[in-house]
């Protein structure tokens, strides 16, 4: 499994990297949707996130994420098309954003997907995030897309008041740059967008995501390389825009998601990661753009997705073939 969401108040629809992409009702019985796109899946990759228009309910717009092969398999890069869903099928597929170069290798995809709230001034706008696909460097160049936040209107146009509109294609796409691996992208109730960051060896990061903003890998970060080469942190360079919050050791975060605001309920607001090496949830407590507490919900499980439903119930699928899809409600 690899990603879940409601598109009504009973239904939820989950993705397998293998290529499958299940809807589930709230018995749990799951029937399998039909007329997806050719998938390549192997490594990090296959079939990614999935994301219902905000306006789901009268045109049944589902948006996916995967990834696609070129050149008889040696290169591979992730598309996001949207397509209509009915009677369990995908019609008229439209492709709305293409990762740009396709590279060899199988990792940091990424490939999340946010709508901006209804009535935010981001409203309608598609955010993706676009992994540096493990070359590092492009993450701090703007003639390709990788190592970037996207942001583009509903039928993949790009907008006008993106901050580099005036260099051309593709840096006109980009929201944001200097990004490993975004694996969780969600806008907060006071509309404000996060995301969650793979680090190198350790050095995970939340971060608030804002207009412009470059976030400094591979030149800052605050984790090392796999191979035990020190990289500066943050705090050398004030250039980059820091974390709000990192972990070392690594948790390994996986996917993000906002509770909503209630009246007297103690997770109002609160932000919700799923971890996999840490195999937890985590609930982060944020007030005026700054994490204040934190709790962890030890699972067992390596957890590779989160998202929260209309009662406010976290719904997780476990990472794996024999991945469960849990519902965790707060007594």
């Amino acid at each position: 499994p690899w990603a879940l969401t409601f598109i009504n108040e009973n239904d939820l629809l989950v993705s397998t990297k293998k290529g499958k992409l299940w809807l589930v009702n709230e018995d749990g019985k799951k029937s399998s949707i039909e007329g997806l796109p050719d998938i390549t899946y192997g490594g990090q990759g296959g079939l990614g996130d999935i994301l219902p228009h905000p306006d789901f309910r009268q045109n049944n717009l589902l948006y996916i994420s995967f990834v696609s092969s070129e050149n008889n398999g040696r290169t591979r890069g992730a598309k996001v098309v949207r397509a209509r869903l009915e009677h369990g099928k995908l019609l008229n597929h439209e492709l709305i954003w293409e990762q740009l170069p396709h590279t060899r290798g199988r990792g940091h995809f990424s490939h999340r997907l946010a709508f901006g709230p209804t009535g935010s001034p981001h409203n309608g706008m598609l955010f993706i995030s676009s992994g540096d696909r493990q070359i590092m460097d492009p993450a701090q160049t703007f003639n390709n897309n990788l190592g970037k936040i996207i942001r583009l209107q509903d039928d993949g146009r790009i907008p006008k008041d993106n901050p580099f509109n005036e260099m051309g294609y593709p840096a006109n796409t980009i929201w944001s740059l200097g990004h490993r691996n975004v694996l969780g992208i969600s806008f907060a109730p006071n509309n404000k967008l996060w995301a969650n960051e793979m680090g190198p060896l350790h050095g995970d990061e939340l971060n608030l995501i804002t207009k412009g903003a470059n976030y400094g890998w591979p030149i800052v970060s605050e984790g090392n390389h796999y191979n035990g080469k020190h990289i500066p942190s943050h705090s050398t360079n004030d250039k980059f825009t820091p974390p709000v919050k990192f972990w070392v050791p690594t948790i390994a975060p996986s996917s993000l998601a906002f509770m909503p605001t209630k009246k007297n309920y103690k997770w109002s607001g609160n932000a919700i990661i799923s971890g996999l090496k840490s195999k937890a949830i985590f609930r982060l407590e944020v007030h005026n753009d700054k994490v204040v507490s934190e709790e962890k919900f030890y699972i067992g499980k390596r957890v590779r997705a989160i998202t929260i439903s209309h009662d406010s119930s976290i719904w997780a699928i476990e990472d794996g073939g024999m991945g469960r899809l849990l519902k965790i409600t707060l007594d």
